[in-house]
């Protein structure tokens, strides 16, 4: 762990600090797409269109460096630069047709040509000539680019498909190229007559060429030429009789390996095979290969620098040779890797080395989609990474087996990473067996180590055993339970029924539960996997008694102790059903889309009611977090609905894919979503923490580290997974305005499906043939080009198959209707002789006339007895001869004897003898029709023949059955004529004429079999009529259509459509669901209209319920009174919207230079009190408009209204949805205030004050108080019961905000002339003290201090001067002053003793917390530093550092006099815990009363009367400094001085 926990990556990496990963793979059968730079610094390799290079200087295990970002297509060519000077520069060529240059320190290109017009298949850069890059295509050209001079030269030695290429390293003009068909090329790019040798010799694809690191023929006496035996000393005569002329000097060996099992090795100067290698049959190790399976070989070979003498070559399998090239016989290779499992298990591709200190390192890739690196000293392996083939679709960590972290990929194969392995950082496993498709979800067992289910995208659910010692070739138990489309989630919980049985021991603790594309959920018997699994849906209705259709569920989540679960649907519910019957405890209405992850917060906190967090994100990009705990615990006996969230997490910009909870913290969410980035939020304060933007791609899955709580895994579609650290990361929230990479891909994608729209023809409606097809063909297609090699974009796609599928329905109905009638017309039996009256064929034959003959031919009939037609209009001759033989025949006949043998060449004259004889010559007539494509015309002679039967069957077997056939077929007999139209039926329905089809049935009263017939073809709309006019009303069979034709139209998006179809099901209730999952307002209205008609009360409040908050938010007040006043159960409601209205009207005039909302709000015309109290003004309206008379009815509306809690407001939450809050608060109040219960009205309207106070928006606390209030509390006071203490408190603290609001208001607009006084009036050293406070405290933005300073800024720079000013000219200076004055007594209220204990004790309990979880922050940095850091020296240092911080903070955050002390003496935890103890039982002491309602800050209160100076009695100043000296410090003054400079 230690080498590589925090790497550090390069400089300008896309990636960013410290990320480690599992890169994409590499590109397959290309013949140099991988390389390492010169200086042993870098491997890169291609994946996809992007270049991943790696860290390698290290030996122990290569880091993640970063990715070359800019192709387009798939990447063919990848090479460094091998020039001294230059190791930073590589080249890559790509199928977009461009070769790019790259600088790998900072990652970026540096510039790009495009000179090909074909694909790029070879590239090269040149090892002697610093800016020379050799580039060859498909069609055989060359291209030379000096990247200095931007010059090129083009070549086209042969018209041939380029392979390979390799510039010498000897002769800067030497270019060698291997070609498709086994051909070898040397050329010399200086000359005109370019080419230099051509070497003849292999007989298939040229897979690579490889130069001798060192030049001269002279080197290797032991070769011979092949023709010559060589003698068996040969190899041990250290220098043969070669000629050596001088040539052989200049020479220089060449090595190929090739597709036909052969090297070759060339000598250039005599352009001729030396030496032949042939692969040996090595047995593979470890890799079960079917041997009758002929896998694809590729041969590479490597010439490593320091090794002349050797040659390193692929095998086979993967196995890696070294050739001795030296050695005498045969055997002349060794097998790199001795031990087991170090050598790949598939074709290798790639071969590359460099130099490292003393040792010479190979690195190679592979299909097995595992880098290795070797060392050529030892030939072992020094280390192997793998990568990844696929999307990331989904990530798990092992509960017991901690650090173990499965990854599901779409390249068929399950990665089982341990993360917290110490000697291989990159220790990983890999399954494939039996899966055979992406996976798509997985799940470890919560308490079975090693027991890892998987789900995948051809919805297989299954079990690995990922610990048995055999576990390598262990193939997984399977479900015998398949689903129909790709498994989304799985998770393992609590046996439900059926499978709980009487005893313990015969049920498994946990069982599987899978959900997937087609919306259902099963569970699975772990003990009996090929039992049959169980539908939920099943339990769940019988136990909640559900009658209507459940939604599509397309998430599953069990809390962590079993007692509930949550399954998420397709039309954004989630409900909660609880253990073990599955009892509906309640539905939450929140998202309106498809969801996509559901959470459940952890159970191990320090505040248990955490645990009933449940977090939810769907295709909205919005993450809500609601609170079960009520809901559980006051469980009543019918399931209630949620509307309000408990949290709201806004910011992502598109679908959210994946959710995890911190396992370290109490409600710390991540997030992964489609917008590229990884989000961390603080849940109770809404707010965003930390975005990651690492990936290249859409996220799909997040996974918090269960070991390092600064560290979260994340896989993404760029098929990578990336551990990244959250301190280390510079962005806090997610990108806005661009849903960057979402559309990019959405618009990648979207050209495809509507080709396939197009191809259908428009008249036909594809059978159940075409949709299979378009489904799987297309994809399996698509499933290739991606796992191959990522080109193409096939997403894990909740919504993705929806919409393919709805497009395809939607043009089966259109399409559809055209057909239908055209079927129609013409099976109704009257109208065509209709049509032939009433169009004569007479009057149009004059018009033909003119016309050339063919029109006259065409109208003479063909005749049905051609061949005797012909034979009686031969000569004379043959006519009278004809004469003669049928006379003797009929002779012959008459006196009984044998027919004569000479009539067998006249059958023609069988018309005029016997019956047998016509029936031959009827034969012949009929086989003639036949043989000429005359079906119709042999049908009719043999009808006349009386053949009919064998007529249809000869007919329905060739399928040429027709209407006349079928019209006929009666005269057979009963059982033949069904027989006819059953074979004419199915004949129609291979030509795709499936209404046809259907009548035909029809007409032999096989009314259930048409149906159905057109129903499987999606005719619904034809199949409804035919069952409604055909079947008794109640038959079950017409409910099923329209249900699902319903699904369909649903799936499709026709929504109104689809709720006529649940009308006609009489199934109401899934016709207003449906209706109301647009969301949308007219479609909310409608479905709440629809819900009330049909008697579902309880729904259609729901659905008005959301559409009025929708209406809300556009200012629509009319629009939502409308669709509420249909409702009883919502008068309270409308009291509070009534109540929103009226004040969003007053705030409105009150500050009437509020910037313009591009929606005018409409409000209604009700004549308003305006002298009254605000409240009167509100019960006025309600009682005339609302119609509010009775107590009853006002008693009613306070009781539906306490039922509804709100959450309470951070500076996060919409100001509108605070404004709706107060509403709510205020309607509660006014409710009181009508009843007279004022004890009551007081909690309520000191809850909205002091919501507005929490949503730190203080301008419109203040209007809110001087709206509802505008005289203070005194009255209210009056009112009170004095006996009850509590509501005397929440007077106390109300009548603290209105002062708090005056005493701003006064600061804020000072009289004229005392602007001048106020500095003298401060006494010296207070003055300095405060100036000191404001200067020290450097406002930094990130500081949030709720308090007056952050008030909403608009209205308060709007609104405040003007009013000062005009108050200052309407009154002389003196009576202001005086009044002023009098207006601050009423102040004293704030300057409660008590309450200044109170606070400041709650103050130094926050601090205490707060220090501790800097030191808990603090000391994980450590731990990760020293794990980051190996050297002794540097761990010593960072260590100083961290405690030198840690003082300075204490020092800066507590008093200046302390803080020499904590110089010396940092504090140590068990102070800290003491300090805590202390103040806690110091807050105990304090009365309850106090602690119940909040209270403005009273030091900042003293602060500001202070600061008015003359204005303020000095009594009151008094007061003031008093407190401040007995319970202010520094850390206040500088905090309240930062918050008035903000």
């Amino acid at each position: 762990m230690a080498a590589g926990t925090g790497l550090e990556t390069g400089t300008g990496t896309a990636v960013g600090m410290g990320v480690r990963a599992l890169p994409a793979s590499p590109n397959w059968y290309s013949s140099r797409c991988s390389d390492a730079s010169s200086d042993g610094r870098l491997f890169g390799f291609a994946a996809r269109h992007r270049v991943c290079l790696l860290d390698v200087a290290a030996a122990a295990a290569p880091t993640f460096y970063g990715e070359l970002i800019g192709h387009t297509d798939r990447i063919s060519g990848f090479a460094f630069c091998h020039c001294p000077g230059q190791s930073s520069l590589c080249a890559s060529s790509s199928d977009d047709g461009s070769v790019k240059i790259w600088d790998s320190g900072t990652l970026s290109p540096v510039l790009e040509y495009s000179l090909h017009q074909n694909p790029i298949s070879a590239l090269h850069w040149s090892p002697l000539v610093k800016d020379l890059i050799v580039s060859g295509d498909e069609k055989g050209v060359i291209v030379c680019y000096w990247h200095n001079r931007s010059d090129s030269q083009q070549f086209f030695p042969e018209p041939r498909t380029v392979f390979c290429l390799t510039c010498s390293p000897h002769h800067e003009n030497l270019v060698a190229i291997g070609y498709k068909d086994g051909m070898v090329v040397i050329i010399d790019i200086s000359r005109k007559r370019e080419v230099v040798h051509r070497l003849r010799g292999h007989e298939d694809e040229i897979h690579c060429l490889a130069w001798c690191p060192v030049p001269g023929e002279e080197r290797l006496p032991a070769w011979q030429d092949e023709l010559q035996a060589a003698p068996p000393e040969e190899g041990k005569v250290p220098n043969g009789e070669l000629t050596q002329d001088t040539a052989t000097k200049k020479g220089c060996y060449l090595a190929s390996g090739s597709k036909d099992q052969t090297i070759r090795i060339w000598s250039c100067t005599r352009g001729r095979s030396v030496m032949t290698l042939k692969l040996p049959p090595t047995k593979r190790r470890g890799g079960a290969v079917d041997p009758a399976v002929k896998e694809r070989i590729w041969l590479t070979v490597h010439w490593p620098a320091g090794h002349p003498t050797e040659i390193v070559s692929s095998g086979f399998g993967g196995e890696l040779l070294l050739w001795n090239l030296t050695q005498p016989g045969k055997r002349k290779w060794t097998l790199l890797g001795s031990s087991e499992g170090q050598n790949h298990s598939r074709i290798v591709f790639n071969l590359s080395s460099v130099k490292h200190q003393d040792r010479e390192l190979l690195f190679s890739i592979s299909m097995d989609r595992d880098v290795k690196c070797w060392d050529l000293s030892t030939l072992d392996c020094s280390w192997t990474m793998p990568s990844l083939g696929g999307f990331v679709y989904s990530l798990a960590f092992s509960p017991v087996d901690t650090g173990c972290l499965a990854i599901g990929v779409g390249d068929s194969m399950i990665r089982v990473w341990n993360t917290l392995s110490v000697n291989n950082i990159y220790d990983v496993k890999t399954f494939w067996q039996s899966i055979k498709s992406k996976v798509t979800a997985l799940s470890w067992h919560p308490t079975k180590e090693g027991s890892l289910a998987f789900g995948t995208d051809d919805g297989k659910v299954g079990i690995f055993d990922t610990l048995s010692s055999s576990a390598k070739n262990k193939p997984p138990q399977i479900s015998s339970t398949y689903h129909k489309k790709t498994v989304y989630t799985l998770a393992w919980g609590p046996p439900t029924p059926p499978l709980i049985s009487g005893e313990e021991s015969e049920q498994p603790s946990a069982t599987l539960y899978s959900c997937a594309g087609e919306g259902i959920v099963f569970q699975h018997n772990p003990w009996k996997l090929n039992g049959e699994a169980n539908d939920i849906n099943k339990v769940i209705r019988d136990t909640n008694s559900i009658k209507h259709k459940l939604p599509a569920r397309t998430e599953v989540s069990w809390k962590p102790d079993g007692k509930l679960l949550a399954l998420g649907n397709e039309d954004g519910s989630i409900e909660i059903f609880q253990a073990p019957n599955l009892k509906l405890l309640c539905t939450i209405q929140q998202h309106h889309k498809l969801i996509n992850a559901i959470r459940w917060h952890h159970e191990h906190g320090t505040q248990p009611e955490l645990s009933y967090l449940i977090a939810s994100g769907s295709i909205n990009a919005t993450i809500y977090v609601h609170n079960l705990k009520n809901v559980v615990e006051n469980s009543s006996e019918n399931p209630l609905t949620i509307t309000e969230p408990f949290r709201t997490l806004a910011g992502h910009t598109a679908k959210i894919t994946s959710l995890s909870w911190s396992p370290h913290h109490e409600g710390r969410l991540v997030s992964a979503c489609y917008d590229g980035t990884a989000q961390v939020w603080d849940v109770m304060k809404e707010e965003p923490l930390c975005n990651y933007r690492g990936h290249q791609g859409r996220l799909l899955s997040v996974q918090w580290s269960p070991v390092d709580s600064d560290c979260v895994y994340t896989g993404a579609d760029d098929f990578s997974v990336h551990k990244w650290h959250i301190s280390k990361q510079e962005h806090t929230r997610p990108p806005q305005g661009k849903k960057s990479i979402e559309l990019e891909k959405k618009r990648s994608i979207q050209p495809k499906v509507k080709a396939k729209k197009k191809k259908k023809p428009a008249g036909r409606s594809p059978g159940k043939q075409d949709a299979n097809d378009a489904m799987n063909g297309d994809d399996s297609m698509k499933e290739m080009l991606l796992e191959e090699n990522g080109v193409s974009d096939h997403e894990g796609e909740k919504e993705a198959q929806e919409a393919e599928l709805a497009d395809k329905v939607s043009v089966t109905v259109s399409g559809d209707t055209s057909s239908s009638a055209c079927d129609y017309s013409s099976f109704s039996l009257p109208k065509p002789s209709v049509t032939q009256k009433a169009a004569p064929v007479k009057k149009e034959s004059p018009k033909e006339r003119p016309t050339p003959d063919a029109s006259l031919k065409k109208r003479k009939p063909r005749s049905i007895l051609p061949f005797s037609t012909l034979m009686d209009h031969r000569s004379k001759e043959e006519m009278h001869q004809d004469c003669l033989r049928l006379a003797a025949c009929l002779k012959t006949k008459d006196n009984n004897e044998d027919v004569a043998p000479d009539l067998k060449d006249c059958i023609h004259l069988g018309l005029f003898t016997d019956r047998d004889s016509l029936h031959k010559m009827i034969d012949m007539e009929g086989k003639h029709h036949l043989e000429n494509g005359h079906a119709e015309l042999f049908q009719q002679l043999m009808l006349w023949k009386g053949d009919m039967k064998g007529v249809l069957q000869a007919a329905a077997e060739r399928g040429e059955l027709t209407d006349q056939l079928v019209a006929m077929s009666p005269m057979v007999g009963y059982q033949a004529w069904v027989w006819t139209v059953e074979a004419f039926a199915k004949q129609l329905c291979f030509q795709e004429q499936y209404v046809k089809a259907a009548s035909h049935l029809l007409s032999i009263h096989k009314v259930y079999e048409a149906i159905e017939l057109l129903k499987v073809n999606n005719f619904y709309r034809e199949a409804i009529v035919m069952a409604k006019a055909r079947l008794r009303p109640e038959d079950p069979v017409l409910k099923d259509l329209y249900t699902s034709w319903a699904a369909l139209l649903e799936k499709d998006g026709h929504y109104s459509m689809a709720a006529k179809c649940y009308l006609g099901a009489s199934s109401p209730y899934d016709a207003v669901k449906v209706l109301s999952k647009k969301g949308d307002v007219t479609s909310l209205k409608t479905a709440a209209e629809l819900a009330l008609i049909s008697g579902e009360e309880e729904l259609s409040a729901t659905l008005s319920l959301r559409c009025a908050q929708d209406l809300l938010l556009s200012r629509n007040w009319v629009g939502a009174q409308e669709v509420l006043q249909q409702h009883k159960t919502l008068f309270g409601q409308r009291l509070v919207f009534c109540l929103n209205e009226l004040l969003c009207r007053c705030l409105s005039e009150r500050n009437p230079c509020e910037r313009k909302s591009p929606v005018p709000p409409c409000y209604h015309s009700w004549e308003l009190n305006r002298e009254a109290s605000f409240f009167d003004m509100v019960t006025e309206v309600w009682q005339n408009v609302l119609g509010m008379d009775t107590t009853e009815q006002a008693t009613s509306a306070q009781e539906q209204l306490r039922r509804i809690e709100h959450p309470p407001s951070t500076s996060n939450t919409h100001p509108k949805q605070v404004l709706f809050h107060i509403s709510h608060d205020l309607a509660l109040a006014a409710l009181s205030c009508h009843l007279g219960t004022w004890d009551e009205a007081v909690k309520s309207i000191l809850g909205a004050v002091t919501r507005s106070f929490d949503a730190g928006n203080f301008t419109l606390m203040q209007e809110l108080c001087s709206i509802v209030l505008p005289e203070g509390c005194d009255d209210l006071r009056d009112k009170l019961d004095s006996t009850n203490s509590q509501s005397m408190d929440a007077c106390r603290s109300l009548e603290g905000f209105v002062a708090y609001r005056l005493l701003y208001d006064l600061w804020w607009n000072p009289p004229k002339d005392c602007l001048g006084l106020q500095k003298a009036v401060l006494c010296p050293s207070e003055q300095t003290a405060l100036e000191k406070s404001c200067i020290s405290g450097d406002p930094s933005p990130d500081e949030t201090v709720q308090t007056a300073a952050e008030m909403g800024e608009n209205l308060c720079s709007t609104t405040e001067v003007p009013k000062c000013e005009t108050q200052s000219d309407s009154r002389t200076d003196c009576v202001d002053v005086v009044d002023r004055q009098s207006k601050l007594k009423g102040c004293q209220v704030l300057l409660s003793e008590e309450m200044a204990a109170l606070q400041n004790t709650q103050r130094d309990i926050a601090e205490v917390q707060e220090t501790l979880a800097e030191m808990i922050r603090q000391h994980q940095q450590q731990r990760n530093n020293l794990q980051e850091n190996t050297d002794g020296n540097t761990q010593g240092s960072n260590l100083e550092q961290s405690s030198e911080t840690e003082s300075d903070k204490s020092c800066s955050d507590s008093n200046q006099m302390n803080c020499k002390d904590e110089a010396k003496q940092p504090v140590t935890l068990p102070e800290l815990t003491k300090q805590l103890l202390k103040a806690k039982q110091k807050l105990a002491e304090f009365p309850d009363n106090l602690k119940v309602f909040p209270f403005p800050d009273v030091l900042e209160c003293c602060l500001v009367l202070l600061h008015l100076g003359s204005q303020c009695p000095p009594e009151l100043q008094e007061e003031a400094l008093a407190l401040l000296r007995k319970h202010g410090d520094a850390a206040v003054h500088k905090k309240a001085g930062r918050s008035f400079l903000t």
